[in-house]
């Protein structure tokens, strides 16, 4: 047998080969490079597999153990950095095979009975992103505890409300902090929907049609975890929305991070200086002295781009696909773990920076007196005294024009300069122009007073347990 006819004859489907694969279409097509990070889950789904297979009378019981204590051996290797990858093997799975049998010989070659590569991969990434789900989970809790934990010191401090960037209406930090924990809720709830739809098991569809012999597939279900086995063989194999979801899952946290991020970079810069972060989240100029640069939030602002880049690419990766799988395919897996991967490390920065924060309690208060935040009270209060609200609104803005001319604000006018906009402003009128007036004033569900912002964080932490 010539080098050529013995190379493909190493390969699990070389038989039907009479010549061997180029080196370098074998390392273009090869994925063991970053696939070799299924190993834990791999492994997991062969253990299942083999198990449901001694159990439907294909593999004898002696059979099974050999199995089972291989495979835990090519486990220890691996953790242990002993495992020898080879590129030749193409992936994960066969890179694991290979060994099985080296390590037990021909029984090792049984495994692969009654499933495919396609199903085998399908199966191994729903058991890792599965896992991911839990872990990416914590880390928004943790994130959220770290928020209330802030919100609710700081539920008294008055800082400027913002539309537009400009100052609208006083609110408490700890107001604005708990907008944060309800992007985060929201995200974790997206996140336990994906982890459901994801928790179907591919394997038992073999290559695209299913298998002859005799399966368990809700046996292998029950021991993997899932929820029930999938029911249609094609859709199994070539399914990726699993993967697409939690990448826009992925993007939508990602989003709400980098919104976070931004009023950090503003807050912590010289024209706002609301908050201060601790130096260790922080780093300087090489060349300016004086700076403290907000890295981590601008960072994890940056990374948002690059998944949201993922999302884009796993859909155009799928969207001319013909049933059923493809080595397309193969392209799902970089940009599934980079957004895991990024995802991980945004949300743990961010969980361990959060709980240090801390505000510049005069500054934010100088500012929210600054820009006429209180307009809106004197609206309501004219309301209340019987003037219809667009001629409120009209005589609230000649007083804030007046105001700005005289470079006061309302709450420092005098009750005769008010009431030369309106007669019936009476002394009551600096109860509602106050700052403290104003946050109190909104006095309900999801308002900003202090005392619904502190009934919100105890319902908050009720609801996360």
């Amino acid at each position: 047998m010539s080098k050529q006819q013995e190379d493909t004859k190493n390969k699990s489907w070389g038989g039907r080969f009479s010549e061997a694969t180029d080196a370098f279409v074998e390392a273009f097509t090869a994925s063991v490079t970053f696939d070799k990070r299924l190993y834990r889950h791999d492994i997991q789904g062969s253990l299942a597999h083999a198990q449901m297979l001694e159990k439907v009378g294909v593999l004898t019981k002696d059979e099974f153990l050999q199995i089972q204590q291989g495979l835990k051996q090519v486990q220890q290797e691996i953790e242990a950095g002993q495992f020898n990858w080879s590129i030749d093997l193409e992936d994960v799975h066969m890179n694991v095979e290979s060994r099985l049998t080296a390590l037990i010989g021909s029984t090792g070659k049984k495994l692969h009975t009654g499933r495919s590569r396609n199903d085998q991969v399908a199966t191994d990434m729903r058991l890792f992103l599965r896992d991911e789900i839990d872990l990416i989970a914590k880390e928004i809790r943790r994130l959220q505890l770290g928020l209330l934990d802030l919100a609710e010191h700081e539920a008294e401090t008055i800082m400027p409300g913002f539309t537009h960037l400009q100052t609208a209406q006083p609110v408490t930090f700890g107001h604005h902090l708990m907008a944060w924990f309800e992007m985060l809720e929201r995200d974790y709830g997206r996140l336990q929907d994906c982890r459901k739809r994801l928790n179907v098991m591919p394997l038992g569809a073999a290559a695209l049609a299913g298998t002859t012999y005799p399966i368990d597939r809700a046996y292998t279900a029950q021991l993997l975890g899932f929820d029930n086995p999938s029911t249609n063989s094609l859709d199994s194999v070539s399914d990726r929305d699993f993967g697409i979801e939690f990448c826009a899952v992925g993007s939508l946290i990602m989003t709400h991070l980098s919104r976070f991020s931004e009023e950090l970079v503003l807050w912590t810069s010289a024209q706002f200086n609301f908050i201060n972060l601790p130096d260790r989240f922080c780093t300087g100029s090489s060349i300016m002295p004086q700076k403290k640069n907000p890295d981590v939030p601008e960072l994890v602002r940056g990374k948002t781009g690059r998944v949201n880049g993922h999302l884009i690419a796993l859909l155009t990766l799928m969207k001319s696909q013909p049933l059923a799988y493809n080595k397309d395919n193969q392209e799902d897996k970089e940009p599934l773990f980079d957004t895991i991967d990024t995802l991980k490390g945004c949300l743990r920065a961010y969980a361990d920076m959060v709980p240090a924060i801390t505000p510049n309690k005069e500054q934010m208060r100088e500012a929210a007196m600054r820009g006429y935040s209180t307009a809106t009270d004197l609206a309501d209060y004219a309301v209340r005294k019987g003037v219809p609200f667009r001629d409120a609104h009209e005589i609230v803005g000649k007083a804030v024009a007046y105001g700005i001319s005289q470079n006061k604000d309302l709450s420092e006018l005098s009750l005769e300069e008010l009431q030369q906009f309106s007669s019936i402003i009476e002394q009551d009128v600096f109860d509602v122009l106050t700052l403290e007036g104003s946050v109190n004033a909104r006095n309900h569900l999801g308002g900003t007073a202090p005392n619904q912002v502190k009934l919100a964080i105890k319902t908050a932490r009720h609801l996360i347990g």
